[in-house]
């Protein structure tokens, strides 16, 4: 699949799409196994102060699965706290959990969010990270070339 040029923004939305599809494929089940009961109807007394049952989500396209599956090995190769941070914000927790989960400052957090977003983008627009830059020299690399603010 070739993409004109990959932003940061581009690759934040990917991988968002990824986590939510892995959210909503099925469950695995063993197999093997299966009932020989039959289905039982309920009345509507035996439904009464029962919570409604929880409905999923529709399963995802198989164009939505393939786009995954090519997401899955964008954070190869990142710290593998960059990449924590990065999955954990795809899969929608806020800032402050994932500050909890790492171990790290709001402000330290969100800058190896950005850097490994950066990287990533950098890495999908065919170049080399380059070795002996800071954090920020490679966000604000990544910005100029990919024109993004990121």
């Amino acid at each position: 699949m070739a993409d004109p040029r990959w932003t940061p923004l581009m690759v934040e939305e990917r991988l968002t799409e990824a986590a939510d599809v892995l959210k909503r494929l099925p469950e695995r089940r063993i197999g093997g196994y299966f009932n020989t009961w039959p289905q039982i109807v309920p009345e509507f007394c035996d439904l009464v102060g029962r919570e409604p049952p929880q409905l999923r989500p529709p399963l995802p396209t198989a164009a939505a699965i393939t786009r995954m599956e090519e997401t899955l090995g964008w954070t190869i190769g990142l710290d593998p706290v960059d990449a924590r941070i990065v999955w954990l914000r795809a899969g929608g927790e806020r800032w402050k959990e994932v500050c909890w989960k790492v171990g790290l400052a709001r402000a330290a957090a969100h800058q190896h969010w950005l850097y490994a977003l950066c990287v990533i983008a950098w890495r999908l627009n065919g170049r080399r990270v380059p070795g002996k830059r800071s954090r920020q020299q490679v966000i604000a690399m990544v910005r100029a070339a990919c024109g993004s603010a990121g």
